[in-house]
């Protein structure tokens, strides 16, 4: 079943940590110093365990994990911990697709647990299983076939420690796989852009290249990491995972490729050690900051979390242990690059309140028009006896949580807005016969929603607020002048102008700050320039 990386809930069943098949092992376990043997499974291994036989669900720092692919590898099975805390033992009992797992503290292997027991790791497409086993501790012996198992822990010790380049590990297939990954992203309900893989891959390490392209009528990527082993990481957690709710699953595989050669910064590809590449004819020129500040602010995809700082997750190696237990769960979801905002699936709660407005400037109309920008507003209310609190409904929570990550703490009219979920799932129209001055509108049929259609262009070009305003559907006869004088009229500050070189229906115009580009939006999105043209503004990532 694939998972759903934003904005979902997990709404797999709680593992339920019983005895399960750590049982199978109960007969090879004797008083004293208990040795399990794994003779049915990989020869004549054997593993001492020493402390305790007591029931799994009692937190041990020795986890079993079940029902592993058949070629599963060790480094594969490490990955698993590697979010939680340092692992520092391991077990392979691949005969019987087992696994036991030692964490370095109870209190991390609780944390994995306590993750995993509402998200279902999946590898090749096989659900994984786990709970404490009935051991404290592994006590490793030098059986042959756990060579290679302590060989990989070394590995992964190694670069935590900092004393090998991630480059040099290779001795459990960790480092010898491409750094390069082929995405494929099946059932393209939404569109997917190169900003927003660029924002679910980077949880996982630096990326360094991304190519976008369709084949056999597919959307797919070449996403290029640093190194094999981060590569391997980002498999590991997002192969099978849903982007949207319900749709845009990822199918990753390593390419071929060792280096992709990327020869313009645009939608399509990118570069991110060289910023001064050209973007080709059709687009404007993309400066080093402006690309910083895409990596930090994907489009299109839910980047606010009750946990902080979705954008900025270290790479795996430098996670750290939250502080508080019942943070624990959710810092190991940040960790590992998954985000579960509970209430936030597309079929949730689409209201947000919108508090600190400035009553003398702020109508239905305008919240309107700016929340339009991330999603179609169905109706506005604005508070009869609170007017600098308003409510405001999206056709859907997707498109509530995308307009509150990208509108929260942004100013409008002198007032920055705050921006949450609110406990009403629908804005109530007045009752009939009910005056309320006009500040309850309903839009659900207005002509001015970008996103009806499913697939529209609109998707693609969803960005943060910034003070560079993206104009279309300008008609021949209207110039730069008329244009630079419209916004000035508004009392705004013009920095530059420019039209687009090939089709000069667009242009692009930079304002003295974001708030002023917010409120020239708000005044000029849908402005008649005659000739049947109605002006299209929207937020652009460039600058002039």
């Amino acid at each position: 079943m694939p998972r759903n990386l934003y904005p979902v809930v997990f709404s797999y069943s709680t593992i339920l940590l019983t005895r399960g098949s750590d049982e199978l092992f109960s007969s090879c376990v004797s008083n004293g110093p208990y040795i399990m043997s794994s003779g049915a499974a990989n020869g004549n291994d054997s593993k001492k365990f020493k402390g305790d036989i007591r029931s799994p669900g009692i937190p041990s720092r020795v986890i079993h994990v079940r029902k592993l692919p058949n070629d599963i590898n060790e480094a594969e099975v490490i990955s698993l911990g590697l979010p939680f805390g340092k692992v520092t033992n391991l077990l392979m009992l691949k005969g019987k697709n087992q696994a036991f797992l030692e964490m370095n503290t109870e209190e991390s292997a609780q944390t994995m647990v306590s993750y995993y027991s509402s998200v279902t790791p999946v590898i090749r497409n096989h659900p994984i299983y786990m709970q404490y086993s009935n051991h404290k501790e592994l006590k490793t012996d030098n059986s042959p076939n756990q060579v290679r198992a302590q060989a990989a822990l070394q590995a992964v010790n190694a670069v935590q420690t900092g004393s090998m380049s991630l480059n040099t590990v290779d001795g459990a297939g960790m480092g010898s796989q491409s750094p390069v990954l082929r995405v494929i992203v099946e059932n393209l309900f939404y569109p997917v852009t190169l900003d927003v893989l660029h924002q679910i891959f980077s949880k996982f390490g630096t990326v360094l290249k991304i190519i976008t392209f369709t084949k056999n009528n597919q959307f797919q990527a070449l996403v290029q990491y640093s190194d094999g082993m981060t590569a391997q990481h980002a498999k590991l957690s997002l192969d099978g995972q849903n982007i949207y709710n319900a749709c845009c699953t990822l199918r990753i595989s390593f390419s071929k490729l060792t280096s992709l050669n990327v020869k313009y910064n645009n939608d399509k590809s990118r570069d991110y050690t060289r910023p001064d590449l050209p973007t080709g004819d059709s687009q404007p020129s993309l400066n080093a900051q402006t690309m910083a500040a895409a990596a930090l602010t994907a489009p299109g995809i839910i980047s606010a979390s009750p946990y902080a700082g979705a954008h900025g997750f270290p790479p795996t190696f430098a996670i750290q242990q939250a502080a508080g237990l019942s943070l624990q769960a959710a810092a190991a979801a940040a960790a590992a690059g998954r985000l579960s905002l509970s209430g936030y699936t597309a079929g949730g709660n689409s209201v947000m309140l919108v508090s600190n407005l400035n009553p003398e400037s702020v109508t239905p109309q305008c919240l309107f028009i700016l929340f339009g920008v991330y999603g179609d507003v169905m109706r506005v209310k604005i508070l009869f006896n609170k007017k600098e609190n308003a409510l405001v409904q999206m056709s859907d929570g997707t498109q509530a949580q995308l307009a509150m990550s990208h509108l929260n703490g942004q100013k409008l009219y002198g007032k920055a807005l705050r921006v949450t979920l609110s406990k009403h799932t629908t804005v109530q129209l007045p009752r009939e016969g009910h005056e309320d001055q006009g500040l309850t509108k309903d839009y659900s049929n207005s002509p001015l929603h970008r996103f009806k259609k499913p697939g529209s262009k609109n998707y693609s070009n969803i960005f943060p607020p910034s003070s560079t305003l993206h104009l279309s559907n300008i008609p021949p006869s209207v110039t730069e002048d008329h244009l630079r004088g419209l916004f000035l009229s508004s009392g705004a500050v013009v920095k530059a102008f420019k039209f687009f070189q090939k089709d000069r229906k667009m242009a692009l115009i930079q304002l003295g700050s974001v708030e002023e580009a917010i409120e020239s939006l708000i005044k000029f999105h849908n402005h008649d320039l005659g000739e049947n043209h109605h002006l299209r503004v929207s937020f652009s990532k460039s600058t002039i």
